[in-house]
């Protein structure tokens, strides 16, 4: 668990450079703002989060450690009900909110319609 990064991920990286090709001019992984979002798109008031599988709880791909069960179930679903208190948050303010889980970039043919994004 040591090893596993909080910011800068290859995953994240790989999406940065993307929303950079296609124009996109971001802020990344700054506290300044709430829930210390991944990407956060200013000028278009629009933030992104990167999701991991594990810390995120996906339920496809979330498999908890055999050890310390309850310890792993409550860590992981704080960070649940964080993620909605954020999005509340967003949502309150009128920002967009994009949620990217980490086995969709994964996919090789994954392709993110960043017409989503608002201009």
């Amino acid at each position: 668990m040591s090893r596993v990064r909080s910011r800068d991920s290859k995953i994240e990286i790989s999406f940065r450079k993307e929303l950079w090709k296609h124009g996109f001019r971001y802020r990344k992984n700054s506290g300044k703002y709430f829930g210390k979002p991944d990407i956060v798109l200013p000028k278009r008031k629009a933030v992104i989060f990167v999701d991991s599988c594990f810390w995120h709880g996906c339920k496809k791909h979330c498999r908890l450690p055999a050890i310390r069960k309850k310890f792993w179930t409550g860590k992981i679903n704080g960070n649940k009900k964080r993620d909605k208190e954020v999005n509340k948050h967003y949502k309150k303010i009128g920002w967009q909110i994009i949620r990217i889980w980490e086995h969709d970039l994964k996919k090789k043919d994954f392709k993110f319609d960043f017409r989503q994004i608002k201009r």
